[in-house]
Order: structure tokens, then sequence, then C-alpha cells
């Protein structure tokens, strides 16, 4: 098969043929000789139609793939994750300051320097995992706080921290609570905007105060006393995790992990 150029060359040969003197003219034999015989210097290939069309179509994709542009990984959706519980050492690692200790372990894993007071969040103690520490745009929040106190901390956390997200961008504020009935160290993840707070204190407060603003629970599974009894309860959810306890909360980090991730990307 000729390219267009040797085609347009070719003619140009016969049309001079026609042009020149008859002493000079040729056979019809050599007429067609002198069409398909190409200028001195000029390449041809002796290669079939299929492999030429195959060979521009490679040099086709090639100015092609030069002009793409590189795909940009999609933007991720800010998190404020909140833990709360009770302050101070007397309810350190308690079952019902469950939140803290995930939260704790989750600075950890993800690198942070340690949780800091900030008046500007809710006079809550935050960390910010580094940018090397396999997490998104997330900020990490303690309630200092009494657990039935919360909802004011949590509110102005939020209120301060959105201000700071771009104009045109949502962020996601979410609550790590301990959850009783679920199994210890379990993690649940409800999405339900209004659901019951089933008798949790921290979420009634939160509640209350943020009214319309949604948030996201992440509940750590915390067991059940055998007595439904109210003072039971209490007695249970504020005694100190046993060594084995903790260990088997802190287990559930990677899940934790998991759900903020699928939360990050919306």
């Amino acid at each position: 098969m000729l390219g267009q150029g040797e085609e347009d060359r070719g003619e140009v040969e016969v049309e001079d043929l026609v042009k020149a003197p008859p002493a000079q003219t040729t056979s019809r034999r050599s007429k067609r000789r002198a069409k398909h015989t190409p200028r001195e210097g000029t390449p041809i290939s002796d290669a079939p139609e299929d492999v030429q069309d195959g060979v521009n179509a490679t040099k086709d994709n090639k100015r092609r793939k030069s002009t793409v542009e590189p795909m940009t990984a999609a933007r991720t959706i800010p998190l404020l994750i909140c833990s709360v519980g009770n302050p101070g050492s007397s309810y350190a690692n308690t079952l019902h300051s469950a939140g803290h200790t995930v939260v704790n372990r989750l600075a950890e894993h993800l690198g942070c320097s340690g949780l800091r007071k900030d008046r500007e969040l809710g006079n809550g103690l935050v960390a910010r995992p580094p940018s090397s520490g396999g997490a998104g745009d997330w900020t990490l929040w303690q309630s200092t706080s009494y657990m039935n106190e919360s909802g004011k901390g949590v509110k102005g956390a939020y209120t301060s921290w959105a201000k700071h997200i771009p104009a045109g961008e949502e962020g996601r504020l979410v609550v790590v609570h301990d959850e009783l009935e679920k199994p210890l160290g379990a993690v649940t993840l409800k999405l339900t905007q209004g659901a019951s707070a089933k008798g949790h204190n921290g979420l009634k407060s939160i509640m209350s105060v943020i009214r319309d603003t949604p948030f996201v629970r992440i509940g750590i599974g915390i067991g059940r006393p055998e007595s439904r009894s109210p003072d039971d309860v209490a007695r249970f959810v504020l005694k100190k995790m046993t060594p084995a306890e903790k260990a088997k909360i802190e287990s559930g980090i990677e899940e934790v992990i998991t759900k903020l991730r699928q939360l990050e990307k919306g």
C-alpha cells in the first residue's frame, strides 16, 4: 500500500510523460512502472498493508499519550474524630472511657507526638497526625469534660474546626464512644442521624447541644454485667480495665482506621 505522498509523486511523473514530446512517450507498461516507482531517495515499505496500518496506529497512539494529563488523586473529606469519656486519672482506662483509650492508641499508631490542650477547639486535647502517618486530613480530639457534659466541648471544637475547611468543601464529625451490650472490643459504625442514644449520657449531651449538625458514631464494645440493676451497671462501666480488657479494646484499632478511611471517602 502506498502512502499518500507516494501516490502524489507517481501522478506528477505520469503527467510529465503526457506533456513530453511524442518521441519520448513510453509504452503503457512503462507508464505503469513509472507510476509505481518512487523517486530516488523516497523510502517505501515492502510490509503488508495490515502491518503498515499497525505501525501508523502505534505512532498515532504515542502522539496521543504524550498529550494526556496525569490523573490527580481524589480529595478526601476532612474528619474531626472526637472521643468522649470522663476526665482525670481517676477515670483513665475505665470502660466508660473506652473512646479515649482508642483515640490515645490511634494517636500512637499514626505517629502523633501527643494530645495537647487546645483552647480554640473546645478546650479539648488535640493531635494531628503527620502527613507521612498514613492518615488523611484527620484531627483527633478528646473531651476534657465529664461524660454528661460532653456536648458543649464537642460543639465548640466542631464550630472552630469547620472554619478552617475551604469554601465549597465539607467536613465530617465522628464521635468515638463506649458501647454497652456489644462484645468487648467490637467496633460498630452508625451513620443514621437521630438514632437513639440508648441511655448513653455522652451521646445525649451531644445530641441536645449540636441539634441538627450531623455526626457519625463509632462505638467500642465494653460488654455488659450480668445484673441489669442501674447501680451495678454504673459500677461496671466505671471500673478500671484489666490489662487483658485494655488489650482487647486496643486490638480493634485497625478496624477503626478502616472505618475512618471509609468515612473520608464519602
